[in-house]
């Protein structure tokens, strides 16, 4: 075995892998994954975060180190990125820092603003009109929400790359481009938007969401505990998926944080948004957060 230094998703851990593996496929993944995917060479003096296996597909957790048994095809393909981000979602969670599905941007003032929602709720069209109103990309469908010893929740630059598909071509695959301008560092968590744009929403609103709903603590529980449970969202990317539906990487320590998360998150402007189109949604947006 190998040892290497790996940052991805704003931390760092000591990952080993077989010798000689070939890891230009996962290193292609760099600006899929929140906080890139590089690697560089260190000596194996402490016991590793997470080890990479050749074998039939396993995921095991002995003390600290959580254990990858991938088949080679695997390991030589850009899942070896994913996976090993997805591994280190408990030393992530550990930091005070996770990983969720949303989009992120930053008002020109240095707040930043989460969308969230579910597949094709109109995050990242969102997204595109409010960075031509002179707002700042912070990430594309992954960010990493972080919590300061103060309590201050913050964003961490998540995805910088976004699957656009072409308005005339409504069936071809979506080809990805970077988002620019792009954020360079965390900026403070000052706004929680759950979107939906749709044409037949004909009339546009914004309504608060605090208090939080049953259903809406449940949909945020469900948020914060994907990745830890090996479920990440999106897998554009990934193939020869090599787990099963739970990864055994959670604690009750973690959770209890996460359920604390929830609670900061909802001391945040937290609104609901509909909206017939893009354009719609980010007009009610720029003159939410003093852009407009």
């Amino acid at each position: 075995m190998s040892t290497h230094r790996l940052a991805t998703g704003h931390v760092s851990a000591l990952l080993a892998l077989p010798e000689h593996l070939d890891a230009t496929a996962a290193r292609a993944a760099d600006r899929a994954l929140p906080g890139g995917w590089s690697l560089t060479a260190a000596s194996a003096t402490e016991s590793v975060d997470v080890e990479v296996t050749r074998g039939s597909a396993a995921v095991t957790v002995t003390g600290d180190t959580v254990r990858l048994r991938l088949p080679p095809s695997v390991t030589a393909s850009d899942t070896l990125a994913y996976v090993t981000y997805t591994a280190l979602e408990r030393v992530r969670q550990q930091q005070l820092k996770i990983t969720v599905h949303a989009t992120a941007l930053i008002v020109p003032e240095g707040r930043a603003v989460l969308l969230l929602g579910t597949k094709g709720a109109g995050k990242t069209s969102t997204a595109l009109a409010l960075a031509a109103r002179g707002w700042t990309h912070a990430g594309d469908d992954l960010v990493v929400l972080g919590e300061s010893g103060d309590g201050t929740v913050a964003v961490w630059p998540g995805k910088s790359t976004a699957a656009v598909r072409a308005p005339a071509q409504p069936l071809a695959p979506k080809p990805h481009r970077a988002l620019e301008p792009f954020a360079v560092g965390p900026a403070p968590l000052a706004h929680i938007v759950r979107l939906a744009v749709h044409p037949a929403l004909g009339t546009a609103s914004i309504t608060p969401a605090v208090p939080l709903s049953v259903n809406e603590r449940l949909r945020l529980h469900e948020l914060l505990g994907r990745s830890i449970s090996g479920l990440p969202t999106p897998l554009n990317g990934v193939t020869g998926v090599p787990y099963g539906p739970v990864w055994p990487l959670d604690t009750p320590g973690l959770a209890r944080w996460r359920s604390h998360l929830i609670t900061r998150l909802a001391s945040c402007q937290f609104d609901y948004l509909h909206a017939p189109d893009p354009e719609t949604a980010a007009d009610l947006l720029s003159k939410e957060d003093g852009n407009g």
